[in-house]
């Protein structure tokens, strides 16, 4: 059983969640200590790892203080939530990197074979690598999104790194990745090679211009999620003086929030991984606030996945110059998709429709005869 990798929560943490008042988190999930053991999952839906791997980071980070951040986090108060929560303690790093990262895919297959939901926090991202390899054994093709200010392609003499991650990700034989998408990038940190090679996989990549002055954009990216990646250096530094290293640009407070929301709400979403984390005060209370909003989006998900458009949706067709289009908007949820016109396009499983995530200005779009970036991507991919 993989679970028997972990460490249960510290005796420090436990003797402060004594203190605290009843309604709290600390008081209302279910926890791995040494006393009770690993908690019965078989009514989890949400299961919380923590992990400190970062022998394969590119950077010098700061160890993840777990018990610091449980600290914190287990001080809020749930929402409206009717759903199990567990916290299964720590994940140790193995005598090598690979031990850790076998250990880290066991635990996320045997996870998701019980329909829970992983959430990985802590280590460095090219820990990406073992979420999309617990998918392997399930025979599917994998969506992931990232969120970062790079594409982690190819940097270092590393083969593989936090920086390069991607490259193991993309070159296994067989492949089971069929799309990657990139939120919050800067061009500044990015080698045209890795633009290029971005365009000739139809991969997807939003600037971070972009994300900021629309975060709407990015709710039908998150809906079509696998996997998530966070990589919390995508957040802006400047918000404190000894918040992060590095670029002073980036993602701020609410934006990280508001995305990790949408990737609770994406039902098709079975793992997410929160990789780099600061560690000092201020970022331990922000990051207790983005994994609450993640559990509030899981709580608010619609069930629509798949797709069942036999009721429950409304159909519009679009005449554009040289094509038909067809969107389909949930009476339910508000949300759009648009159906692919290639068959063999393999995110949809009820087989009757191709269809893609995408937003009520894509169907605007199309009506003023401009034809979606990301339909024409899916298609060629397909």
């Amino acid at each position: 059983m993989s679970l028997e990798y972990l460490e249960p929560v510290s005796v420090e943490v436990l003797e402060t969640i004594e203190g605290l008042p009843d309604h709290v988190l600390g008081k209302n999930i279910e926890i791995f200590t040494e006393k009770s053991g690993i908690p019965d999952i078989s009514e989890i839906k949400i299961c919380i790892v923590f992990i400190n791997e970062t022998r394969n980071s590119y950077y010098k980070i700061t160890q993840f203080d777990s018990n610091k951040f449980r600290k914190e986090f287990y001080k809020l108060y749930p929402g409206n939530w009717n759903f199990k929560i567990a916290d299964l303690g720590d994940l140790p790093s193995g005598k090598n990197v690979e031990d850790t990262y076998f250990a880290l895919s066991e635990i996320c297959s045997e996870l998701m074979q019980n329909n829970i939901k992983p959430v990985i926090i802590g280590g460095s991202q090219d820990l990406t690598i073992s979420l999309y390899e617990s998918f392997l054994k399930f025979d599917k093709l994998i969506n992931i999104v990232s969120v970062d200010n790079r594409f982690d392609f190819s940097q270092g003499e590393n083969l593989i790194s936090s920086r390069s991650y991607m490259n193991d990700i993309i070159t296994k034989s067989p492949s089971r990745l069929n799309n990657f998408t990139n939120l919050g990038y800067q061009t500044y940190l990015i080698a045209q090679e890795e633009l290029d090679l971005m365009d000739k996989l139809f991969f997807d990549a939003y600037r971070l211009g972009e994300v900021l002055n629309d975060l709407k954009i990015t709710e039908p990216v998150f809906r079509e999620a696998d996997i998530v990646s966070f990589d919390m250096k995508a957040l802006n530094s400047i918000a404190d003086g000894s918040f992060l290293e590095g670029m002073p640009n980036g993602l701020d407070s609410r934006a990280i929030c508001t995305m990790s929301r949408y990737a609770g709400v994406s039902d098709r979403l079975s793992i997410v991984g929160y990789f780099d984390l600061p560690n000092n005060s201020f970022f331990l209370k922000l990051f207790s606030e983005v994994l609450w909003y993640f559990i509030e989006g899981f709580q608010c998900r619609f069930d629509e996945y798949p797709i069942e458009l036999s009721h429950g949706f409304k159909k519009y067709n679009v005449s554009m110059s040289d094509r038909e289009m067809i969107f389909y908007k949930s009476i339910k949820s508000g949300r759009w998709w648009m159906e692919i016109g290639n068959k063999n396009y393999i995110d949809n499983k009820t087989k009757s429709s191709a269809l893609l995530s995408c937003t009520y200005q894509d169907y605007l779009d199309a009506c003023n005869d401009i034809l979606s970036d990301r339909w024409w991507k899916a298609t060629k991919r397909s």
